[in-house]
């Protein structure tokens, strides 16, 4: 039996002061095996995620079927009003979390990270100048990698194929990609060449590399609307990602960047002395308040995602085609066939 009339019923949801949302799925199921150093670095994650934010970030954990410690630390973290959202679910799989963290919420920004991130200080501030600078900027990885450039980019390609904003440019933080590089076990990631050298485009004095990766990036809520799909079968890997962060981006008009800089460090599941130092630089910098960053909204065409990724992609990839298209850009000759061996 229901007696009286609920208070909230028709009332409109007041808006919140928040306009970037990142949303970190967390799984780990025990601390054995690979997961044996998970629970530290989740701190790390977490400890510099506080610690690089303006006070207009919302944080959505999704715990992912974690383990009992975990599950208390998320609590205690939601509990003290350092995070915003906890959603606790079983194993439903990353991408699913990250379907679970959209839902319900409409920021204009939404940042998707790995559980193994290290945040340095500033990758708001040019993330916001890449979404500033770049009209088409879908999605934007504070990590630069210059073996990005044929993921999801051939609308870049067509785009600037003619323009001498699109050119190869000195790589300017190399050790920020053999960082990466030894994070995920394999110092030889990128050849010498690719250490040197990646492609990107200008505007406005702004300067951006083509391709972003998946383990963080921020994306404009226009990214995440009705073309999205509601599931995915995979827990991890498959299609997952290239069905929610990848083709999205596209199908939508936008396109996939990273900044020049590094602005981030992929830990990997080992805890290792120089993520201690690096946390401590991060907790000596303050943190610079930042605008909501002005964008236009951009329209899409079936049309021109088909002919931009569908159909002009396999051409321009065509490794014959793409060595004559990055010497056009400026690649010296004799770095073509090494740099397109990986």
């Amino acid at each position: 039996m229901r007696v009286g009339f609920n208070p909230q019923k028709n009332k409109e949801q007041h808006q919140d002061h928040y306009f970037h949302q990142v949303i970190l799925p967390v799984y780990i199921p025990s601390f054995e095996g690979y997961f044996k150093e998970s629970f530290a670095i989740l701190q790390y994650c977490i400890d510099s995620l506080l610690r690089t934010i303006h006070f207009k970030t919302t944080i959505t954990v999704v715990n992912n079927g974690s383990c009992d410690t975990v599950v208390v630390y998320l609590n205690e973290l939601l509990q003290s009003g350092k995070i915003q959202e906890l959603i606790h679910t079983t194993n439903i799989g990353k991408m699913n979390a990250v379907l679970k963290g959209l839902s319900g919420n409409r920021y204009a920004l939404v940042t998707v990270a790995d559980a193994d991130v290290l945040f340095l200080p500033g990758w708001q501030k040019a993330t916001y100048q890449i979404l500033e600078n770049f009209p088409k900027a879908g999605a934007v990885c504070p990590t630069p990698s210059s073996r990005s450039y044929k993921t999801f980019t051939s609308n870049i390609l067509w785009d600037y194929f003619w323009s001498g904003k699109l050119k190869f440019t000195e790589v300017i933080n190399p050790e920020g990609l053999k960082a990466f590089a030894h994070s995920v076990g394999n110092d030889d990631f990128y050849n010498e060449y690719q250490l040197q050298k990646y492609l990107t485009i200008t505007e406005n004095n702004c300067r951006a590399v083509v391709g972003a990766g998946h383990f963080l990036a921020t994306y404009r809520k226009e990214i995440f609307g009705d073309i999205l799909p509601k599931y995915t079968k995979y827990n991890l890997g498959g299609t997952s990602e290239q069905d929610i962060l990848d083709v999205p981006v596209v199908k939508a008009g936008y396109y996939r960047l990273s900044t020049e800089d590094n602005y981030a460090f992929h830990l990997g599941n080992v805890k290792e002395p120089w993520m201690t130092d690096a946390l401590d630089k991060v907790k000596n910098t303050p943190v610079t308040e930042v605008n909501q960053p002005d964008f236009k909204i951009i329209k899409a065409t079936g049309v021109g995602y088909f002919i931009k990724i569908r159909l002009f992609s396999k051409i321009i990839f065509h490794k014959s085609i793409l060595s004559l298209f990055f010497r056009f850009k400026g690649l010296p000759t004799q770095m073509v066939q090494t740099y397109l061996k990986n």
